[in-house]
């Protein structure tokens, strides 16, 4: 891809923000990522394989002192059910048109993008339910990358809360390995000299979500609020400048 220093310098800044918020938070720097990205490129075979190679990298680095806070007996139990819809995920990234894909993440953010502004929180008491939405979002996450809000809805109801980002760090790195393994497997482009590039770019927003972890924890309600008027914006113009087209 070409793009122009103005572009450049919004991508870098994207790469700021999904850096933050995958440590901020622990999760949803492809959700809150992609919407910006597919606004400069609409072609998620691109970007897919660039932030995976940022998540398998900084996803170690935050797991190398930290896999003893790990449940690990939940993630061996969840994976059972993550994992089949993803792989079919996967397969369906790389043989649908790259419009109904674009469409399905813009309309992905959206949903998430009204929750979080109307303050409310995906949630489930019932064992079936949960492994309804394990699978749905093994399978979100199999196309997008952006199945993390569904299946963190799970996890936080199974698993302490000090030891819940590190679980959901292990649980990307396992499903992103699988899906960087697909990509290679069936050939697809993977702009390793664009992802290493951004990654020093992508280390600023990784350092200061970390730093903003515990500060996030405990005004996550403010802060969704925020995102989700900023992603309900952006998705609803992508979304209809794709339906155009």
């Amino acid at each position: 891809m070409e793009f122009t220093t103005l572009e450049w310098f919004f991508i870098a800044l994207i790469f700021v923000w999904t850096g933050f918020v995958r440590t901020g938070l622990g999760f949803g720097g492809a959700a809150l990522g992609l919407p910006f990205m597919l606004m400069i490129e609409d072609d998620l075979l691109y970007w897919l394989p660039i932030i995976g190679i940022h998540l398998l990298f900084f996803s170690s680095l935050t797991l190398s002192k930290a896999l003893k806070q790990v449940d690990w007996a939940y993630l061996k139990r969840s994976l059972g059910w993550i994992l089949p819809p993803m792989i079919v995920g996967v397969f369906g990234l790389v043989s649908l048109p790259t419009q109904w894909l674009v469409i399905f993440v813009y309309s992905i953010t959206l949903f998430y993008a009204a929750l979080w502004m109307l303050d409310k929180a995906i949630h489930s008491e019932n064992s079936w339910v949960d492994r309804g939405l394990l699978v749905t979002g093994g399978y979100v996450a199999g196309t997008s990358l952006t199945g993390a809000p569904l299946m963190v809805a799970v996890f936080a109801r199974h698993i302490d809360t000090h030891m819940l980002r590190n679980t959901l760090f292990v649980l990307w790195f396992i499903l992103v390995s699988i899906k960087m393994s697909t990509f290679v497997m069936l050939s697809v482009k993977i702009e390793w000299e664009t992802a290493l590039m951004l990654i020093p770019v992508a280390a600023i927003g990784h350092v200061t979500g970390l730093k903003a972890h515990e500060f996030i924890l405990h005004n996550s309600r403010v802060f969704k609020r925020v995102m989700g008027s900023m992603l309900l914006i952006v998705s609803s113009i992508g979304l209809g400048v794709t339906l155009l087209k």
